[in-house]
């Protein structure tokens, strides 16, 4: 790639290391450049972020609010990660570009949107080829009206950021920090009680943005389908080149999906779990150095972003060559007898928490007839015991939307320890996983490691499993793998 930058960087963009140009190609680089627009229209979601804003504003009269989207982060040196915007920035607004602001400033009944972002470079200065932000290094930009046209909101030029929240009163003014350090560092934390690690008043901004997302709108619900329809892609293109015959590496089936996701999507979710083997044990695996092996199990958790950044996370085990054995098929079907009780289970006024006792008890009723358990069922789902939990880990799942782990922000009366309500969509993920180096299980079931997991939306009368499109029975999954093998493979298109 092109050199970009490295060290301090100057204000106006350029880099530390750019040369003196002679003045000869300064005036030959400003010449003879026929001006681009881009065709742009309001985006079929403005209502929906117009909408999440003044529900904010609602929540907080008279207030400022200031939500900063986050700007790109090294990865290495002089090269950066590719930008994935703030979840909570965007989803109250729209805007995929880095550094920009959102500032709600109170008009008497409610709030004024101002949206502070970097405008294009276009031709009038130098910066279009000499900055790290000009055209010519990162493509044709928004102008202000453009962006302003696009997402219903008012813009300014981020330049004017500072001066903006200079002036604001930090007792009368809330952040969402931990984004961007120029705005936290210049608006003055309000000195009052503090909540993990900031102040407390501008945690209860960051609690309230995360309670609010836990209904899904009716667009929000479509682009997790599509996402899931993606992933149901991704698995499936997996599935047409994994050999029942020989052995594979992770990393291949890994890059499989990424491609898929990349092409359907914006890019994967998370970083895509793909264990096979004893890999399977381990809850994130996320190294995928490993191959597949026949007569083993492969453990592949995966969602695909989509384009406006709602992901799908779906887990799925497959057996390699095409069959389960007796005692994998056991340990399978205990399992998803777990994960059917749970989504069985699930309907508006149902407790978080019960949904968790209602999975993990058919896993301990299985890990007993397994003849794992030292004490009985009841006793081991006892709160004083759990010891069950030597072999699930994990809870039975959590909210799913713009974040693969969404509202994490919010209360635990609200979301663990409160009711499901219609429209939260939750993944429903039970596993049982034995360690290869359990001494307290049989050989025969060291290295052996199960999840199946489904992203669940919560309806007036129960659920709708929006992964539905990928089989789950034991038997379901094995016709399902050869249909994917005789197929064959394919390129996304």
């Amino acid at each position: 790639m092109s050199e970009q930058r490295a060290g301090d960087q100057p204000t106006d963009g350029t880099e530390s290391h750019d040369p003196d140009f002679p003045e000869a190609f300064l005036s030959f680089m400003r010449e003879g450049w026929r001006d681009t627009t881009l065709p742009v229209g309001p985006r079929v979601e403005v209502p929906n972020h117009a909408k999440r804003r003044a529900e904010l504003s609602a929540a907080f009269p008279g207030e400022t609010l200031v939500i900063p989207t986050g700007g790109e982060k090294v990865r290495a040196n002089d090269t950066d990660y590719p930008f994935r915007p703030g979840s909570d920035f965007a989803y109250l607004t729209g805007d995929h570009d880095p550094d920009s602001v959102l500032v709600l400033r109170p008009n008497g009944s409610g709030h004024d949107a101002t949206l502070y972002m970097r405008p294009r470079s276009s031709r009038d200065n130098d910066e279009f080829f000499r900055s790290r932000h000009g055209e010519l290094w990162v493509g044709r930009r928004h102008t202000l009206a453009e962006k302003s046209t696009e997402l219903g909101l008012p813009t300014v030029d981020l330049a004017e950021l500072d001066a903006a929240l200079a002036q604001l009163a930090p007792g009368r003014t809330r952040v969402l920090r931990g984004f961007d350090a120029r705005v936290d560092s210049a608006v003055r934390p309000y000195d009052g009680p503090r909540e993990e690690g900031q102040p407390a008043r501008d945690r209860e901004l960051a609690i309230a943005i995360s309670e609010a997302k836990l209904v899904k709108d009716e667009w929000e619900i479509a682009q997790l389908q599509d996402a899931v329809d993606a992933t149901v892609r991704g698995f499936e293109d997996v599935a047409r080149v994994l050999p029942a015959d020989r052995a594979v590496s992770e990393r291949l089936l890994e890059g499989i999906f990424a491609l898929r996701a990349r092409h359907d999507g914006n890019d994967v979710g998370y970083s895509s779990i793909v264990g096979a083997g004893e890999h399977a044990t381990i809850l994130h695996w996320v190294h995928n150095h490993g191959v597949t092996r026949p007569g083993e199990l492969l453990l592949m958790d995966m969602g695909v972003e989509n384009r406006n950044l709602y992901t799908a996370d779906v887990t799925r085990v497959l057996p390699v060559d095409g069959r389960f054995t007796p005692l994998q098929r056991q340990v399978y079907d205990i399992v998803y007898a777990s994960q059917q009780a749970g989504i069985d289970f699930i309907r508006p006024g149902v407790q978080f928490k019960d949904v968790q006792l209602t999975c993990m008890r058919v896993l301990a009723e299985g890990l007993h007839d397994l003849g794992l358990l030292p004490v009985s069922v009841d006793e081991a789902m006892d709160e004083k015991s759990t010891v069950y939990r030597r072999w699930t880990l994990h809870g039975f799942g959590h909210m799913l939307g713009i974040d693969v782990h969404d509202c994490a922000n919010a209360r635990k009366e609200t979301y663990r320890d409160g009711a499901l309500g219609e429209g939260y969509v939750l993944t429903v993920e039970p596993g049982l996983y034995f360690q290869p180096e359990d001494e307290l299980v049989p050989e025969e079931l060291r290295g052996i490691g199960i999840r199946i997991e489904d992203d669940v939306l919560v309806t007036a009368t129960g659920t709708v499993n929006l992964s539905a499109g990928l089989p789950r029975r034991a038997d379901e999954v094995e016709t399902w793998l050869a249909e994917q093998r005789e197929a064959g493979p394919r390129l996304p298109g």
